[in-house]
């Protein structure tokens, strides 16, 4: 991982805590030259987090300035609801026809899980959490449908392992048994495991929104 590479992921996480626990509002512009020195930063690596954080869904570009979004319980509510709608339906198809990529993915979440999230570059635990849900949603076989759950899934990986640390071994543990089961052709279990994950992922991070509202 290049130095600028790392210093963007370094600026990205600190960005979205000082959004989430409340020192950057919404409605505030996120400024280059204001945050990188507020983190010690060239404006390189800030510019890089500030486009990530926009494509999260939790900036957005009004006129010359990209400003800070409200994300609430109720928008987390709005994007799960669709994903438990979707999601475990395309596990159950996938499981009927089980894509090739599944024994690659699983051996990337083991190395994740001894390794750490902390010990692994570039984000790794974002981008193979990613490649699982969107491997699972194609090989449903609807394109339409895996670029929704891409967007829906990219509004709330903000919520990783620095934002919920007990959600790491847990998810990963809930990955690997969506994919014994699209493995096995089981479809009713690749749908049920599908949707427990998210039912978990979900409740995990409105406990760390009301964990945010009540901090003083």
């Amino acid at each position: 991982m290049t130095t600028t590479t790392s210093l963007a992921r370094d600026a990205h996480q600190r960005i979205i805590g000082m959004i989430l626990e409340g020192v950057l509002k919404p409605g505030d512009a996120l400024q280059e030259a204001s945050l990188g020195e507020a983190l010690g930063m060239s404006r390189t690596p800030v510019r890089e987090a500030i486009k990530r954080i926009e494509s999260e869904g939790l900036a957005a570009t009004e006129g010359r300035f990209t400003r800070v979004r409200q994300l609430g319980a109720a928008e987390i509510e709005e994007i799960f609801f669709l994903r438990l709608e979707l999601e475990p339906i395309c596990a159950r198809a996938a499981a009927a026809t089980p894509p090739s990529g599944t024994d690659e993915i699983e051996a990337r979440i083991r190395v994740l899980m001894a390794d750490g999230p902390e010990a692994a570059p570039d984000d790794v635990q974002w981008h193979i959490d990613s490649d699982l849900h969107g491997m699972i949603a194609r090989a449903a076989g609807n394109r339409t449908v895996a670029d929704v759950i891409a967007g829906l899934h990219r509004r709330t990986c903000i919520f990783d392992h620095t934002q919920v640390p007990e959600r790491f071994l847990k998810g990963c543990e809930e990955h690997l048994e969506i994919l014994q089961a699209i493995r096995l052709g089981d479809g009713a279990a690749a749908e049920a495991a599908m949707a427990r994950h998210l039912t978990h992922a979900r409740d995990a991070i409105f406990a760390r929104l009301h964990q945010i509202q009540i901090q003083p």
